[in-house]
């Protein structure tokens, strides 16, 4: 797979337009676990063979796929956003640079073994804004800067329900680009974000640098 040639904005406005493709068709495909399936694959075949792939050339050409937990449908969860009143304004840790601007608009509060875990929600305070919702847990193969489950800048979005209800599924939770390779600067999870509980689904850590 490639981009468009010559221009490296329009590679990034292809990648862009291919994962807002993917994630319709996640969002199209709802519960069944052949649109996760099919939604992973497309994101393979991006960071394998496309210019904006986050992973080195090096490690492209290695033919290294990111590993993934087994689908789990119980991961899933519909969750009315919480609304915070308060709207409080902070920063976010970044890998690198300076820390990025966000407001807490609520929490969710999404099934994970079982259990009800509490989860704050962001938008980010940027140019058209987007919601965030950042999350770090205490398995032992998965990125200890934490997973993305929602990044709508990014096009990260798996939709509502007819409720209004957020869909939040962990099998689709994945890594932000600094884990790949340290030249991305990217949002870590925040402390309240910081599950002590493990949790077995979505993208898993690998020693990529």
């Amino acid at each position: 797979m490639s981009g468009p040639v010559g221009h490296t904005r329009l590679e990034l406005m292809d990648w862009k337009r291919r994962v807002l493709a993917l994630y319709a068709g996640a969002r199209r495909g709802g519960d069944d676990p052949a649109a996760c399936a099919a939604w992973r694959d497309g994101r393979a075949a991006l960071f394998s063979g496309h210019p904006q792939s986050p992973l080195p050339p090096a490690t492209r050409a290695a033919g290294t796929t990111v590993p993934w937990f087994a689908h789990d449908p119980a991961m899933r969860s519909l969750c009315a956003l919480e609304p915070d009143d308060a709207g409080a304004a902070l920063e976010l840790p970044m890998s690198t640079g300076a820390p990025a601007r966000f407001t807490r608009i609520g929490r969710v509060r999404p099934a994970v073994g079982g259990a009800r875990v509490s989860l704050a929600v962001y938008w980010l305070e940027g140019y058209g804004g987007g919601l965030f919702l950042p999350f770090a847990d205490a398995h032992e193969a998965t990125y200890g800067g934490g997973r993305y489950l929602l990044d709508t800048v990014k096009g990260a979005d798996l939709g509502t329900a007819a409720d209004g209800r957020l869909v939040i599924d962990f099998n689709y939770a994945y890594n932000p680009s600094c884990s790949y390779d340290p030249r991305w600067s990217c949002p870590f999870a925040p402390a309240e974000n910081r599950l002590d509980i493990p949790v077995a689904a979505g993208e898993r850590m690998h020693a990529w640098y």
